[in-house]
């Protein structure tokens, strides 16, 4: 594998988050100071480190409740946890993360919790269609975003988010309050530091979107270094994108999709992804990632239904 070319662009996506998140903080202190001043900037830091320090703490297992997860025990996937096992323990966790079963038709994993109390979740769709060396990328993926405490950066840019947004609301309405005086009396009212706060909001959205596709790209390098096998993951990665269309589009757009303006996507584009893995190239793929084939527990049997809305406002 080209060490190289992997610490390479994880130097630019550790430098791209940076910058990101500098970005959402300094959003937040202009709102401050177009609100008070200097003291306006002290406030929103204050109200946004508060704001960070009570965010109320989502338990992984509440997250689990929601989608239904059952525990996979390892006398029933020996060779899915050896993996894991495996891939932890290169990735320095104290100990792997719970694996758990989601019963939908969807491929999908996902990570929750952090280091002390991680889980990694995958579907029935995901264990069905893709082979052990796949699945050991997707799991490094997941392992990665534990490791790099991804979970707490994105809720950090949550709050500064939510944040930025109170701020622009009260700069707004203080405005309008305002506003009669300030033209009765005749003073001047700079228009783009008042365009700047209503649109505050969204350019902090946008900011936290990009942050996301970058900590993916992130997860997508650092799973490589741990399996040592970028392609493993992108040929999972080309897998769930060949899996994600309807039956519509199988038929008759295949390989089209709808798509999503990237500035509004919290994923980066697939086959950017997959051209990145892909410039990493590969060595030979080491025996002991890939102890046998995967097997479901007769318990797991296929879901019946098609993934739909729950109650929980959930989709899968």
């Amino acid at each position: 594998m080209n060490e190289r070319e992997r610490l390479r662009h994880k130097r630019r996506n550790r430098i791209q988050s940076m910058l990101l998140i500098g970005g959402m903080g300094a959003l937040l202190a202009a709102c401050g100071w177009i609100i008070a001043g200097g003291e306006g900037i002290a406030w929103a830091l204050f109200a946004g480190s508060i704001s960070l320090l009570f965010t109320p703490y989502v338990s992984p297992w509440l997250i689990l409740r929601m989608y239904g997860a059952v525990p996979i025990v390892p006398h029933e996937m020996p060779a899915l946890f050896q993996l894991l096992a495996l891939i932890s323990d290169r990735a320095g966790l104290p100990q792997p993360p719970a694996l758990y079963y989601v019963p939908s038709r969807m491929m999908n994993a996902f990570a929750t919790g952090g280091r002390g109390e991680a889980a990694i979740v995958v579907t029935d769709g995901l264990l069905r269609h893709l082979t052990l060396r796949e699945l050991a990328g997707v799991l490094a993926h997941e392992v990665s975003h534990i490791r790099n405490n991804d979970l707490w950066i994105m809720t950090l840019a949550d709050v500064v988010n939510r944040m930025t947004a109170a701020m622009s609301l009260a700069g707004v309405i203080l405005f309008l309050a305002s506003l009669p005086v300030l033209l009765l009396e005749g003073n001047f009212v700079l228009w783009l530091l008042v365009i700047l706060l209503v649109f505050a909001p969204a350019l902090a959205s946008l900011l936290q979107l990009a942050l996301s596709r970058t900590r993916e790209y992130d997860a997508d390098l650092d799973a490589a270094g741990l399996t040592g096998d970028p392609l493993g993951l992108a040929s999972a990665l080309a897998k769930l994108e060949r899996y994600e269309g309807g039956l519509l589009e199988t038929l008759f757009l295949p390989g089209r999709r709808i798509p999503h303006p990237s500035l509004l996507r919290t994923h980066p584009d697939t086959h950017r992804r997959i051209e990145r893995l892909l410039a990493l190239g590969s060595r030979p793929i080491e025996q002991e990632l890939y102890p046998g084939p995967v097997i479901l527990p007769s318990r797991l049997g296929p879901p019946q239904r098609r993934p739909h809305w729950r109650p929980t406002g959930l989709w899968y």
